[in-house]
């Protein structure tokens, strides 16, 4: 980014950080039931839940913090304990849960309960929305939304009574919310429970306040006009750092007849790369694509990977297995993966699916492709908040590895869901983001041997 660019990224930092702290400052006193700040990728979604948590409880105000996810809940809780140590916070959890080691650490002050009335003495509470679902006692002057947009709208319907008034934090871009059971009997209606906690919400009160942070600071700036081009169009976003504050390396050099180190090259050089493999129709676990995922980040290991970042004081910095990350559409995939990585005794790379994630970030991301191998296009594999997760998790670069034809497979498939009465079109959709993507890609390719 020339030095304009990052004047503006400054300036527009600035804008935020002061929306925020007017909207932080106001949240005690009388004003909006609820408040939405909608967030693109490595906005500081997590930051701002913990900051106005921590200073609505330092105000007096009993606090209940709600996210999506058991592994969201225990970063909160981690963040929270760690940046205001004189809080008496609680971890609202099932009967079985057994507290992940961010949590154990803090413990005391931190109170783990499955009842309610066991942390009623807690200046901040936090549970899933699926557990807060089960609350039927107690209430709460505020709450705190983490990643509101993949809340479901019945969900909200359940903790509503628990607070007075919200704050709801989330990335419009990313994946909306999911059922395991059929859903299709309620599209349409205004009481379906898989609209989004945020899309009801301002359903019914238009008039509350949305702010946007126009800022990533996850994404390198090689990523995010391609992000916010192909998942955010009408809003967009600017980069919080330069070509220059980030930057791959490597302790050793490659074999350059390799196709591994041509793609690992090519990502470390221009923060992108598409490794494809031959055009074939194959099974959901496709061998050839897993194993190119498993030893593209093996190899990364091997050749002792070094990231050079302005956070948190810059230099350059091993990266380890833990620090690399590879995401899949299907869980099968990811065991897939894992056990292809355990065979080449490759251990602590992170392997998940998308929905699992969300909301994480790493130095290096490996993507297999949702239509990779593919016959046909289904909504699954079309949506783009799937594909905006998996390509906006790295703070580095992300390699796709994906079978040839996938844009031809889309033009064969276009858009044919059922158009709905009361269901607003959302743009982008996944056939115009997933070209979108391909087509950034197509200068970025490495032909699998």
């Amino acid at each position: 980014m020339s030095a304009p660019g990052l004047a503006v990224a400054a300036d527009l930092a600035a804008t935020a950080e002061a929306e925020v702290l007017e909207t932080l400052a106001g949240l005690p006193r009388s004003g909006p039931r609820g408040v939405v700040v909608d967030s693109p990728p490595g906005a500081g979604k997590s930051t701002l839940v913990v900051r106005a948590a921590a200073e609505l409880a330092n105000a007096g105000e009993r606090v209940m913090v709600v996210a999506q996810t058991n592994n969201q809940v225990d970063d909160l809780v981690d963040r929270l304990a760690a940046a205001a140590p004189s809080l008496v916070i609680g971890r609202l959890s099932a009967r079985d849960y057994q507290p992940a080691p961010q949590v154990a650490r803090h413990m005391p002050p931190v109170v783990v309960a499955s009842a309610v009335s066991d942390v009623d003495r807690c200046h901040v509470v936090a549970g899933t929305a699926a557990k807060w679902g089960t609350v039927t006692e107690g209430a709460w002057p505020w709450a705190v939304v983490d990643e509101a947009y993949q809340m479901r709208s019945d969900l909200l319907l359940k903790v509503a009574p628990r607070f007075g008034r919200a704050l709801f934090v989330g990335d419009p871009g990313q994946l909306d919310p999911f059922s395991v059971v059929e859903t299709d009997r309620w599209t349409g209606l205004s009481w379906d429970p898989m609209l989004s906690a945020v899309a009801v919400l301002l359903r019914n009160n238009p008039d509350l306040p949305v702010l946007r942070l126009p800022v990533s600071w996850r994404l390198p700036e090689s990523a995010t006009q391609v992000v916010a081009e192909a998942f955010y169009p009408f809003s967009g976003f600017v980069p919080g750092s330069s070509a220059a504050d980030r930057r791959l390396s490597y302790a050793t050099r490659a074999l350059r007849s390799w196709p591994f180190d041509q793609a690992l090259d090519l990502a470390s050089e221009a923060g992108w790369a598409l490794y494809e493999l031959p055009g074939r129709h194959t099974i959901r676990t496709d061998a050839e694509a897993v194993a190119a995922c498993a030893g593209l980040a093996g190899r990364a290991i091997e050749r002792g990977l070094v990231c050079h970042s302005e956070q948190p004081a810059g230099g350059d910095s091993p990266v380890g297995p833990g620090r690399i990350a590879i995401g899949t559409a299907h869980r099968d995939q990811a065991q897939a993966v894992r056990e292809r990585l355990a065979a080449l005794g490759t251990q602590g790379i992170v392997v998940d699916t998308a929905n699992r994630l969300q909301g994480r970030e790493y130095d290096l991301v490996i993507v297999l492709h949702p239509l990779s191998g593919r016959r046909d296009a289904t909504a699954f594999h079309l949506e783009a908040g799937r594909l905006c997760v998996l390509t906006s998790r790295h703070r580095h670069a992300c390699i796709v590895v994906a079978r040839a034809g996938i844009p031809e497979l889309l033009d064969a498939h276009p858009y044919t869901e059922p158009v709905h009465l009361n269901v607003p079109a959302k743009f982008p959709d996944g056939w115009a983001a997933n070209h979108a993507v391909l087509a950034h890609l197509a200068n970025h390719k490495v032909r699998a041997l």
